[in-house]
């Protein structure tokens, strides 16, 4: 599948709304990056978990999509996000990759880092594929 910024916006308008741009789009690398906005900060500045697992989530939804075939949908089926130090500054970037692509399930992970390269979270991401009959 191709995917551009404008479409990942038209199949999932929360990526346009958190702000999140993707400066990377392959099939081997996806490169997404949110501004660490106040209102997205939690208690002590620092970037908000949920909106660390949503920039991740995007990230691996959109690997997979570049990684799929055809017309076929798919969804995220589990995801385990471990969260490794505050994510300071004016920028997070997640960096997802494929594990595994197969024919039902593909598997990401994703790493997010802060402005200063520092690794922040690691994400592990299932993903169903649904064929299109």
């Amino acid at each position: 599948m191709e995917l551009t910024q404008d479409s990942i916006y038209k199949l999932a308008p929360f990526a346009a709304t958190l702000g999140i741009e993707f400066p990377v789009l392959t099939a081997s690398r996806v490169r997404a990056e949110l501004a660490n906005r106040h209102e997205l900060s939690t208690l002590g500045g620092g970037l908000h978990g949920g909106a660390i697992m949503s920039l991740s989530d995007l990230a691996g939804a959109v690997c997979a999509g570049l990684n799929i075939t055809g017309d076929a949908g798919w969804t995220t089926v589990e995801s385990t996000t471990y969260f490794l130090r505050a994510v300071r500054g004016e920028r997070a970037a997640a960096v997802a990759t494929p594990v595994k692509v197969g024919r039902g399930l593909i598997n990401v992970d994703i790493d997010v880092f802060d402005e200063a390269d520092r690794h922040c979270a690691r994400t592990s991401q299932i993903l169903f594929v649904q064929s299109v009959p």
